[in-house]
Formats: C-alpha cells, structure tokens, sequence
C-alpha cells in the first residue's frame, strides 16, 4: 500500500516513483506547482532535486515541516533585478540576497537595460568562489557591448565597429547568456538606430537566446510609447527571436490611459505568430536617475563629462533648460521626483528648490552638477498598472535597484496589495506569472514548477501575513510572513529566519547544437 501511495502521488504530475527515503518533506500546505490546480498536501526533496508532489506521501524523511494554513509553491523567479553588483561583493550576506530570500524569490535575471557584462561565463562562474544566496542568469547587454566599441558619442558604427559588437554578443551567447538586453531610452544606446539593434539581436537569436528591452520611449520623450513597442515587437521578427518587454508601463501624464492601446499592439503580434511578453513591477513610482528624467538625450552625447560642460554653455542654457522644463512636465512636475540617495535623499524635487531658493530646473542642475542621484518618480496610474497586470502574458519583475522599495518588497506587494487587497489577479495567477511563466519564456530548465525531477526551489509562505513592509521611505525593510525557502534543497529560510546558506547557482542558457564553436 506505501509503495501504491507513492506511485500514485508520481504519476499524477507524470514522474517515475521516488526511493523510500526523502531529506525532508514538507508536508499539509495547499500546493501549487506552478501548472495544475492547488491541492492540500505535501513535497518531498531528496538532495537538490524534488523527488514527488500529491495529496498525501507516505514517505520517511529526515525532516519534516508542518505548512499546514500555508501556501506552498515554486521559488519565485525575478526576470528583472539590478544585483549584479551585490551577488559578486566582498561580503558574503551581501551575497545572499536577503531581500530576495525574505520574499521566496530563489532566482534572478541580472544584466538587464542593456547593462550586462559582455563576460558572461565569468559572471556565471563567480559563484564558484563566491557562494551567493539565490540562482542566477545574465544578459549580455547591448550598452556595454556599443560603449566599449563605440564609446558614449552620438554616431553609428563602423562596418569593423558592428563586426566587433556581433562578435562580442555571439561570443557571450556561447558563454550562456539568456540573451540580449537592450535600454535604449539611456545613452549611449538612444543613439543606436533600429537596424543597427536588430543586427545584434540576430546574433542571440541563432543562439536561442531573448530580446530583452527598455524599450526607446515609455512615454513621450522621443518617438513615443506605441511606437517604441512597435520598434521592438519589429526587432524580434526582423532578428527571428521572442521579445519581452522590460517592465512594462504607460509614464507620465501623456499616456496616461493607453494601456489598452498598448496592450492590443502586443495581443495582435501574439495572434500573429510572435513570442511577445513582458514583466512589471507593481509600484506606480519608477526608479531612474535625476539626470535619466529630466536631462534630454542630446545633452548625453559624450558621457557625464560633456553634459556638465552643456551646463555652463550659455549658448545652450535656453535650450537645455526648456527641455528639461518639458520633461519635467511629462513626468508630473517637481513633486513627483523624489530622491533617494546622496544629500537630498527622502526629499522631492519641489522641496530642494525651496530649499536653494531656486527654481525646479536649476535645483536639478545644480545636484547633478555635484552627483546624479537615484529617484523614485511617481508617474502611473492604478488603472494602467491593473490592465497590464491582468494580461496572461505579464510576469513579475522588481527591477530591484538602490533606494527603491521595490528591491525588497515587489513580489510581497504583488500579493498584499493586487492579489488580497484589489483583488486584481487570483492567488494561482499571482504564482504562476511569478515562477513558470519566466522560466518558460526565458528558457530555464527543471526549475519555476514543484514536480519530480526539478530543482529544489521553493516557497511556504502564510497567506495571511505575506506582504511588503518596504516604502519609499523606508525602503529596506524586509517582507514579512515568508517561513521557508529551498534553494537547491537547502533551507535559506527556516522559520522566519535566514540560515545563512549560500546554496544558489550561476544559470547559463543552453544555445542550439551547432550554434557556437
């Protein structure tokens, strides 16, 4: 009857039966695995792999965790987080990531914006020496790739110079990118015409890899939010490769309202035949820089060294002033940038204008003169945020990055406030565009789903107190009501608590037989 038990148990998710011995098994949480329908029951690991899932196993194991009143489901996968810099430093909680342990999120996506290093397998492999606390995959990014040839100047390449570029981007496929990352709102990138972007996307997409991007608009600075979607929906056909869309969003106050526009640009490439996704963080407030708001992309050209001298050019003053004023105005005025780092972090803009007696502009000017800091800028609205949400085709992303709440809070707020609160997607939804709808889309194997045979990546959490406790005034607060993490089958929380285990693994994207050298 025992053995019965387990083949039955196995089979429903399609496995063979498991050994008589688990290291722990999780037992009486609702399970959702990332595909079927929840059910009460329990998970069985044995090393780093889940041996079996189903109502009831009567298996031994070394350990068992009582999730009964819990919600048991895959790790979460994070397709889009600035951490790179925190999974390689010196100090080893740093490595850990405890904003994303704290949150169940076991994997991540770093190198995105078009930011990612072009050495991709010693990205990879730095977890060898340095151990971190969650899984992780990487873009090559197309603004690394185009400064280290180009430089930071507003002019297209050579034909050597575009030769360089495909090569250093096939070269980092072969190394395990996921693909090419692309933020072409931000120079040097925004200097970048279509066709030199689809070259390079080409090279990922012989690979297998993605075409990731912060697409050239997300409102009205250049040529506009649709036709930026439009310009990238066309860079996946024209390369052959799926597109994602890097937190999707209608900002400022003149797209306002065309979520649904955008959103039917997106559903008619879909019928059409294209792989077309996004991810979205839920925060009606971005993260960029001050200099990323308000500066325009012509005064870029050159790097951080040539806009100050653009500041004390009178000859420019008139013009560079009456842009920033304009892009002031599209992002919602003064009060809508808050800082969040440097000498004038937790105030708005409107409050460091009053404060030098001077008017919003010139008080912009004048912080970046001495550094250009981080800003939240509160530019969407709760109508917007809930049509993308809602869309089967949108996952969940924090775009986690300094100063921000969404670094340690997104996937918590997603639950608290949009599942419980608003009610703008079911629980089921909620967990599966945060686990298998990412690890489907960007191709990662065996992990996004509690089934035999996967990884040990996994989530108990309590319904009833999972939510996010950052805010844009304090926002490095960790969430609350997550009990236990798996990463790779070892407990990265138990209880509540960090154990300090740094189990998590560089992920490289495997590339088409006969594709690399």
């Amino acid at each position: 009857m025992k053995q019965m038990a387990l083949l039955l148990a196995t089979a429903m998710l399609g496995a063979a039966a498991p050994p008589e011995q688990a290291d722990l098994i999780i037992r009486g949480g609702t399970v959702y695995t990332g595909s079927d329908a929840p059910f009460v029951g329990d998970v069985a690991v044995s090393g780093d792999r889940i041996l079996a899932v189903g109502p009831r196993l009567d298996l031994p194991a070394g350990r068992e965790i009582d999730a009964g009143g819990m919600i048991v489901a895959p790790g979460f996968i994070d397709p889009h987080a600035h951490i790179g810099d925190q999974l390689g430093a010196e100090d080893e909680r740093t490595r850990l990531i405890p904003a994303f342990l704290m949150q169940g999120v076991t994997t991540a996506f770093i190198g995105n914006d078009g930011g990612g290093d072009p050495e991709v397998g010693a990205v990879l492999g730095s977890a060898a020496t340095r151990p971190v606390g969650i899984n992780y995959a990487a873009f090559i990014g197309f603004g690394e790739v185009r400064r280290a040839v180009v430089g930071d100047a507003d002019r297209a390449p050579t034909p050597e110079e575009m030769a360089r570029m495909r090569q250093m981007v096939a070269s980092a496929m072969c190394q395990g990118a996921l693909g090419l990352s692309t933020g072409l709102f931000y120079a040097p990138q925004s200097f970048a015409e279509t066709d030199e972007v689809v070259a390079l996307a080409r090279e990922a997409g012989a690979r297998g890899g993605v075409y990731d991007s912060h697409i050239r608009d997300e409102s009205s600075y250049s040529i506009g939010l649709a036709a930026a979607v439009d310009e990238a929906i066309s860079v996946g056909r024209e390369a052959g490769l799926p597109v994602n869309i890097s937190h999707i969003k209608a900002l400022g106050v003149d797209v306002h309202g065309q979520a649904p526009a955008i959103i039917e640009r997106i559903e008619a490439a879909r019928r059409a035949g294209q792989q077309v996704t996004a991810d979205q963080y839920p925060w009606s407030a971005s993260g960029t820089s001050l200099a990323a708001a308000l500066v325009p992309r012509w005064a870029h050209d050159g790097g951080r060294e040539a806009l100050l001298r653009r500041f004390g050019d009178p000859a420019l003053a008139e013009r560079l002033r009456a842009d920033m004023a304009e892009n002031l105005r599209r992002r919602g005025g003064a009060e809508s940038l808050l800082i969040t780092e440097g000498e004038h972090r937790g105030h708005r803009l409107s409050e460091v204008a009053r404060a030098l007696g001077a008017d919003p502009v010139a008080a912009a000017v004048a912080v970046i003169r001495v550094h250009d800091p981080s800003v939240a800028s509160f530019n969407q609205t709760e109508e917007d945020i809930g049509a993308f949400m809602r869309r089967p085709w949108v996952m969940t992303s924090s775009d986690a990055s300094g100063g921000h709440p969404r670094a340690y809070g997104s996937f918590a707020r997603k639950y608290g406030e949009y599942v419980r609160r608003q009610s703008v997607l079911g629980l089921r939804d909620f967990i599966e565009r945060s686990t298998a709808l990412a690890a489907d889309t960007f191709g990662v194997t065996d992990r996004g789903r509690l089934r035999p045979g996967a990884y040990a990546d996994l989530v108990v959490f309590d319904p009833e107190a999972y939510s996010a406790r950052s805010t844009y005034e304090e926002p490095t607060l960790l969430a609350s009501g997550v009990r236990t993490v798996l990463v790779n089958g070892v407990t990265a929380v138990d209880a509540g608590a960090l154990t300090g285990a740094a189990a998590g693994r560089g992920l490289p994207h495997a590339t088409p037989a006969g594709s690399c050298p």
